[in-house]
């Protein structure tokens, strides 16, 4: 069977902190970055008027994700993220796969226990819709309405 998917192992203590480094970088560089210059932009043009309040850095992070938001909502071409899809599989790995599956179902016991159960529930069910006496003639509806 043909694997073609793209692995990326973090080993030990310093592919963790590569990790926390790359997570830094990107929170900075999409949010608080253009939240700062956002605020100083608000701020500078806040001095020039006196009835604009000044904001801090959490409200530049928020003035920031509105703009972005807008801009994505509003612009007139529309986003597209395409992702390239593997190579199909033959009807033989597809037959292969699909086996391994039934085997695993068949091994598996809490499975087969819902399967039974829910077979149970099943006859339980017809059963109890073949005891309910139907009313086929008009003396058979007097008896039921007299009991």
């Amino acid at each position: 069977m043909k694997k073609n998917f793209n692995v990326i192992q973090i080993n030990g203590f310093r592919g963790i902190l590569c990790v926390i480094f790359i997570g830094c970088c990107l929170i900075v560089g999409f949010g608080w970055f253009p939240g700062w210059s956002c605020m100083k932009l608000w701020n500078l043009t806040a001095s020039y008027f006196s009835q604009i309040p000044s904001i801090g850095i959490v409200q530049g992070i928020l003035l920031w994700g509105i703009i972005a938001a807008s801009y994505f909502t509003f612009r007139k071409d529309r986003l597209v993220v395409c992702m390239r899809a593997s190579e199909g599989l033959d009807e033989e790995e597809l037959k292969a796969v699909f086996s391994e599956m039934k085997k695993q179902a068949k091994e598996d016991k809490f499975l087969q226990n819902m399967i039974k159960a829910h077979n149970a529930e099943l006859k339980v069910k017809n059963l109890s819709e073949n005891d309910i006496p139907k009313a086929d003639t008009d003396k058979d509806k007097e008896k039921l309405e007299l009991k």
